[in-house]
């Protein structure tokens, strides 16, 4: 499972890394960091697909959170009993301490 989320998040952050270093033009002197190179990338992309280059980005971002959360729905089934446990105990926590919040365990300090 470790490896699946290492894969599963190493792609995203270098995506985003490059995305956010490249549209901010900090380059520290690595072309493939440069605005040019940014807008280069989104106008192939967009010529490619036959949509405007400005309409890929938010495009990108809803599949990475469609992905993510296909991702993070195989980790709960997965976990589904560890979890039903944990929220079950969370659970039985908060009725105790309702219990312990009777009247004869309060205080009559003024």
């Amino acid at each position: 499972m470790k490896w699946f989320l290492i894969f599963w998040a190493g792609p995203i952050v270098f995506l985003a890394g490059w995305y956010w270093l490249s549209y901010y033009d900090m380059n520290f002197g690595i072309f493939m960091l440069s605005r040019q190179v940014h807008d280069l990338t989104f106008e192939i992309y967009g010529k490619v697909l036959g949509i405007p280059p400005e309409t890929i980005p938010p495009l990108v971002a809803r599949a990475i959170v469609v992905d993510s959360l296909v991702v993070f729905a195989i980790i709960g089934f997965r976990r589904r009993k560890a979890i039903a446990a944990w929220w079950r105990a969370r659970h039985a926590s908060k009725s105790s301490d309702a219990a312990l919040a009777s009247k004869e365990s309060l205080s009559s300090a003024p």
